[in-house]
């Protein structure tokens, strides 16, 4: 019995050695020697049990034969490609150039299972230049006082044309532009910033100047546009005489690019009255922003040489030219509605417009290459307009919520103190530094010279799904304040605008289902797209060697990853390094486990579905989902640095990175729930979940943390909407609200002194208006103290007030800008009634009828009204 003791003794030093050296990553050659010294002690001083003896030996030849590169390549390797050829799955044109977009950063680290803290912290904090902060705090702050949300919105349809000329004169829409064209040549981060700082205001504006510094003409010359076309487009656009949109979405295709329709037929034409080779176009594109005002329309669509003008292809691919829309044939000028939310947004059409072969972005040498234009840009742009626009309507919800909640009073109580109004705060304030932080970081990294595609993905879809949520929230904890639509609402206009952002650059679900980790599971595993390449290597015997060098590469990362997934899921990840000593260790070595699990995971998806994965969007959606968290939390904790390890933002920082890892945790625990190949699902949660599911979600206690925080005056609150709009001005609800939240502090001892009061009988109103004219008149307060606290009074009530209007002021009437079109009786006949032909009894009977025939609504051959 002491024999088998020992033995055992031996073979768990053995394993143990094994699961040390697979979890430091130590090379193939050191492992084996070291598991040899194991072993030839063991045969001089262990016992000699024959199943032990077995074993140990079994597990060094295992070590043994991945040495003998020869064997192992004709023996292993040489079958094993050819079963992975059969593997592979199919991929579109498309896909491998959006594959190609970008580079490898972060993300490349979490997916190694193994990340290099020391590479993030690396980074230097982004810092706006002396330039930039002055444009920040001068035409940004001067462009957010001359908006009026209600005016734009309800009244006009459109920003006005002061600030129209003021986003031209000033340069809004020249921030990417560099100067030697007479742009602004700003940071990635201030252009984020300022994005931010415009959606704090008005939505309207941010979409205008955002998406002329995002994926438009202005941002394709720079990178892919010839000297001539720099000259002629870039000083016009960064002036403003130029009005740029960019036109990619038809009806026929959205996500799918591949669908477009759009054509370009290169043949010979009249230009200027010479015969000249161009391109002659027919599109029909919809939901282009800026298209019913821009001068210059960056195209994309499909090319075709069916005479074989240029060369011997007949279709050249997607193509991206630049046609001036003052063009014979090109149409330009209808608007789309969404959701209320007037940004110059509509169709575009073109009916053989001709124009020259060299307007093609790039010139003839770039026919076809279209779309790999698109998504190089994207990588970057992707990062910055959506995200940082979800950002700047977090940073403003916060602080108006915020105010808000405290200055609204029910059964004598700021209802900030409710614990459910005050969970919803908690969730508005962190999703909203989840953003900031995401921003941040990213849009630095921009700046540091890397083009992070899938981040970018991630950034889209989750800063907009938390820009979602926050405005949900927002909702809530104003209630009846922010339904009834006015001037004085300044939360519903935000809650509507965030579907549009979740629509545009790539709907969220195709993101989250197929981009995220369909993208990053090719790009970003550091052996997936060696394999893949050196297995369609057209030379077989170089591909067989890279191929056997990956292989086995491979197969070393997925035991270590194995190996440090369990020991850290065992030990809750305590003995992980992490690159700072600080209260925010722990977070960093929660992100340490689930980067080894998230990345064992991917590989036995990967080798098990193979090409299914790609189909099987809700697991790939799953698997995006962790990798989106740690991403996130990431920047939660190198945002937390960047700032200064600020102690009052601690209750952000744990409330953030446990929010996202607990979901990261939920969400492998679903992918292992419903991965096909059980067997693999059980050895996984055996390896990942040996403890269980042992991560929780934020105690409440933290969220109450947060409370204070964004309800109370102080720098955490100021530093977590640090870039909104918080002008004291009368048009301005956040000044608004920051001044009454001032006041509020300001006079709580009267407040608790009126309280007192009441109790004692010297005051018996209940209402705090009379309450004051009580006190005063029993000296509690002075008269000066009593004028003051009347004053505060007012503005609260002003605050808290909605509108409300007259019968005639509801709906646009004829002869405004903006007619509301006649119902096309042709469409509904059975729910038109001619006044003359009917009488009043006969109509509305047939009136009932015709209701149930469209669903239960009421129906009309008169004008639609729409409401505030």
């Amino acid at each position: 019995m002491s024999g088998l003791l020992i033995s055992l003794a031996w073979f768990l030093l053995f394993l143990g050695g094994a699961i040390y050296l697979a979890y430091n990553r130590v090379s193939l050659l050191s492992s084996t020697i070291a598991m040899g010294g194991i072993l030839l002690v063991y045969l001089f001083y262990g016992s000699w049990h024959p199943l032990w003896m077995l074993v140990l030996i079994l597990l060094f030849g295992l070590l043994i034969v991945p040495n003998l590169p020869d064997f192992r390549r004709e023996r292993i390797t040489r079958p094993a490609l050819e079963i992975y050829r059969t593997m592979l799955p199919s991929m579109s044109d498309t896909e491998k150039e959006a594959l190609e977009a970008g580079n490898i950063w972060w993300d490349g680290e979490l997916f190694s299972g193994m990340p290099d803290w020391d590479k993030l912290m690396s980074f230097p904090a982004p810092k706006l230049s002396a330039e930039e902060q002055a444009f920040l705090d001068g035409p940004c702050e001067e462009l957010c006082a001359m908006l009026d949300d209600w005016e734009i919105s309800h009244e006009r349809g459109d920003l006005p044309p002061a600030a129209w000329e003021f986003i031209k004169k000033q340069g809004f829409f020249a921030m990417i532009i560099p100067k030697q064209y007479g742009g602004l040549e700003f940071s990635a981060y201030a252009n984020a910033m300022v994005i931010a700082k415009l959606a704090s205001r008005s939505s309207i504006a941010s979409s205008t100047v955002g998406v002329p510094n995002s994926l438009g003409p202005a941002e394709l010359l720079l990178h892919y546009g010839t000297d001539e076309q720099k000259e002629r487009w870039l000083p016009g656009l960064a002036a403003g005489d130029e009005i740029p949109c960019f036109a990619l979405t038809s009806p026929q295709a959205g996500s799918d690019a591949a669908a477009l329709i759009d054509s370009g037929v290169i043949c010979r034409g009249e230009w200027e009255g010479e015969q000249t080779v161009g391109i002659r176009l027919n599109w029909d594109k919809r939901y282009i922003t800026l298209a019913p005002v821009a001068t210059v329309l960056g195209l994309a669509f499909k090319l075709y040489d069916p005479d074989h003008i240029i060369g011997d292809k007949d279709e050249y691919g997607i193509t991206a030219a630049l046609i001036p829309t003052d063009l014979p044939g090109v149409n330009i000028g209808r608007r789309h509605d969404p959701l209320s939310v007037p940004f110059q947004n509509g169709p575009t059409s073109g009916n053989d417009v001709f124009v020259p072969l060299d307007f093609i972005i790039g010139g003839q040498d770039m026919a076809g290459k279209g779309w790999k234009m698109l998504v190089e840009l994207l990588s970057v742009g992707r990062a910055i307009t959506l995200p940082s626009t979800a950002a700047g309507g977090g940073q403003a919800a916060a602080y108006s919520a915020g105010a808000y909640t405290q200055i609204r009073r029910q059964f004598n109580l700021p209802i900030a103190k409710f614990e459910g109004v005050g969970e919803a705060l908690a969730r508005i304030a962190g999703n909203t530094y989840i953003m900031n932080a995401a921003v941040s970081v990213t849009s630095g990294a921009i700046d540091q010279g890397e083009k992070p595609a899938v981040p970018s993905a991630i950034l889209k879809y989750h800063c907009t799904e938390l820009g979602r949520k926050v405005a949900n929230d927002t909702m809530d904890v104003h209630g009846g304040k922010a339904i009834m639509m006015g001037p004085k609402n300044y939360a519903g206009r935000p809650y509507m605008a965030t579907p549009i952002a979740i629509t545009v650059e790539g709907a969220n679900i195709l993101t989250r289902s197929l981009i995220i980790f369909g993208q990053g599971a090719m790009r970003c595993h550091p052996y997936v797209l060696r394999e893949l390449q050196a297995a369609q290597d057209e030379d077989t015997e170089r591909g067989l060697t890279e191929f056997d060098d990956a292989l086995f590469s491979h197969v070393g990362y997925a035991v270590s990853n194995a190996a440090r997934a369990f020991f850290l899921a065992l030990t809750h990840a305590k003995f992980s390094k992490v690159p700072l000593n600080t209260p925010t260790r722990r977070y960093y070595q929660n992100v340490n486990r689930y980067s080894a699990a998230f990345a064992l995971t991917t590989d036995f998806a990967m080798l098990t579905l193979g090409g299914r994965l790609k189909v099987k969007e809700l697991l790939s959606a799953r698997l995006g989902d962790v990798l989106s968290c740690m991403y996130l939390a990431s920047a939660v904790l190198k945002h937390f640095e960047n700032q200064g390890r600020r102690a009052a933002d601690i209750p952000l920082v744990e409330w953030s990175v446990r929010t996202l890892m607990y979901h990261a945790q939920e969400q492998l625990h679903s992918f292992l729930r419903n991965f096909p190949n059980r067997p693999v699902a059980f050895l996984l949660r055996c390896i990942i979940f040996p403890r269980g599911r042992t991560y929780s979600s934020p105690s409440d206690e933290i969220g109450k943390k947060i409370v204070s925080l964004i309800t109370e005056t102080g720098e955490a609150r100021e530093r977590l909407s640090e870039q909104a709009y918080k002008a004291l001005a009368p048009n301005n609800p956040l000044g608004l609200l920051q001044e009454a939240l001032e006041l509020s502090e300001q006079f709580l001892p009267m407040e608790k002194k009126l309280g007192q009061a009441r109790k004692e009988g010297l005051i018996r109103s209940e209402y705090f208006g009379h309450q004051i004219d009580e006190a005063e008149k029993a000296e509690i307060v002075s008269r000066n103290e009593a004028a003051e606290l009347r004053d505060y009074h007012e503005k609260v009530l002003f605050l808290l007030s909605v509108d409300d209007f007259s019968p005639d002021e509801f709906g646009r009437k004829s002869g405004g800008n903006a007619p509301v079109p006649e119902m096309d009786h042709a469409v509904v006949p059975s729910i038109v009634i001619p006044a003359e032909e009917e009488p009043a009894a006969k109509k509305k009977v047939t009136k009932k009828k015709a209701t149930k025939k469209v669903g239960g609504k009421k129906a009309s051959s008169k004008k639609k009204k729409k409401t505030g």
